[in-house]
């Protein structure tokens, strides 16, 4: 076992020692089958807690915790499919055919179910939700492996959204520039990508989560891609916005507020900083510029204890990132998700500490279905100046989004290679 595990697994034992007689199984998970794929599955990826604990990628494993005796990594044995067909010659920790007998050899204590639940095994379900807590914290600093991998992993996302903007040109389909982008991530060592990447132009760039179509893109639109690389399961997330061709005044100022509303953000993050307070605090900033923009009437403050800002806004500042693109993101023990307008899709609600790397990804969209909407239209009546939204809806939308890693000093920007200029 490498020492960048035996820490990790240290970390693990002091975030599990509240329940000193409860065992632990942490499950990798099982292939997933495609539906009506005969034989096929979906690319495999381990629980990342599992991962964490092993820095192992292996279908069917188990890492055991006896808090008395330590560790044990159980694997599936070595088939005569695997050697054939994939060409495995060997496995990474001992028979699961003795996962059972461990269990039995320490009957009548409880069994703690992390990761994926192991078939046949049944886990103390409120124990299993309190370690399970207990280890995500545990996973939210990054060691400096995790660190060394995400850089990786950024140098190779950065290379893509380099080609991407290069060829981003009138007459392109979006597809063709995720094509380009993903490819050069590939070539700059990228392994996979760690989400469906995102590339929408003119008013597809409003649409959050948008999958590149074959509609080509034209002069003078904004060029929105959302998009990170992976490289060992560490994965970047990057969000960009700039303009084929020349800018419009409307855009530049769009773009102006976000851009703002981000850098300040930045040099929020550390220790301590909680994030719902910086997610509200992010918000009133775009707020008065849309107020300056002649879109929002009132206060800022006002308008956001409203969640006006919503309509705009929709979405969370962003999320903790790393082993998987919300890596070890949600909420402190005691917190939930608020059913607020304006909070309802925040990814975690904690403070922040050093190790943590975040996201943070401001917003401003013209959401065409958000802002037709007759019941916000009418709720939202003295707030928002509809007129001058009509003339706004079609531009799309901008989003600027960083990998911060906090310190215990000032907060370090992983992907400020990547220009954010339109």
């Amino acid at each position: 076992m490498n020492q960048t595990i035996q820490r990790r697994r240290e970390r693990a034992e002091l975030a599990l020692q509240s329940s000193s007689d409860a065992l632990v199984l942490v499950g990798a998970g099982e292939p997933i089958a495609v539906p009506g794929g005969l034989d096929r599955v979906y690319p495999f990826s381990a629980h990342p807690h599992h991962r964490w604990l092993t820095g192992r990628n292996d279908a069917g494993a188990v890492l055991a915790y006896d808090p008395g005796e330590g560790w044990r990594d159980f694997a599936p044995e070595l088939t005569d499919d695997d050697r054939i067909w994939e060409g495995i010659t060997s496995r990474a920790g001992e028979p699961i055919s003795g996962l059972k007998p461990w269990l039995a050899a320490r009957s009548g204590r409880p069994i703690a179910m992390l990761g994926v639940p192991v078939e046949g095994i049944a886990g103390d379900t409120e124990l299993s939700a309190e370690l399970d807590q207990q280890l995500l914290h545990a996973r939210r600093p990054k060691d400096q492996t995790e660190i060394t991998l995400m850089n990786r992993a950024i140098e190779a996302t950065a290379a893509g959204f380099a080609r991407a903007r290069a060829f981003a040109e009138p007459g392109v389909t979006e597809r063709a520039i995720q094509i380009e982008l993903e490819a050069e991530c590939f070539r700059h060592g990228g392994e996979a990508m760690g989400y469906g990447t995102i590339v929408g132009a003119g008013p597809n760039a409003a649409i959050l989560h948008f999958a590149p179509s074959e509609r080509t893109v034209k002069h003078g639109e904004i060029m929105f891609i959302d998009a990170g690389c992976e490289i060992k399961g560490y994965a970047a997330d990057v969000s960009r916005a700039f303009v084929i061709g020349e800018s419009s005044a409307m855009q530049r100022d769009l773009h102006a507020i976000v851009l703002d509303a981000e850098r300040w953000a930045i040099t929020q993050c550390t220790p301590g900083t909680e994030w719902k307070d910086l997610h509200l605090r992010t918000a009133l900033r775009m707020t008065q510029g849309l107020i300056d923009l002649g879109i929002l009437t009132g206060s800022a403050e006002g308008l956001v204890e409203r969640d006006a800002h919503a309509l705009f806004f929709p979405h969370g500042l962003g999320h903790l990132v790393g082993l998987g693109v919300r890596d070890a993101s949600g909420y402190l023990p005691g917190r939930s998700p608020s059913n607020r307008f304006g909070l309802a899709f925040l990814r975690m609600d904690l403070p922040l500490e050093q190790g943590y790397i975040t996201t943070v990804e401001p917003g401003l969209y013209f959401i065409e279905p958000l802002l037709r909407d007759p019941a916000n239209r009418e709720n939202y009546h003295d707030a928002v100046n509809w007129t001058e939204v009509d003339r706004w809806i079609g531009i799309g939308g901008i989003r600027i989004e960083d990998n911060i890693l906090i310190t215990d000093s000032e907060p370090i920007n992983l992907t400020e290679s990547i220009p954010v200029g339109l």
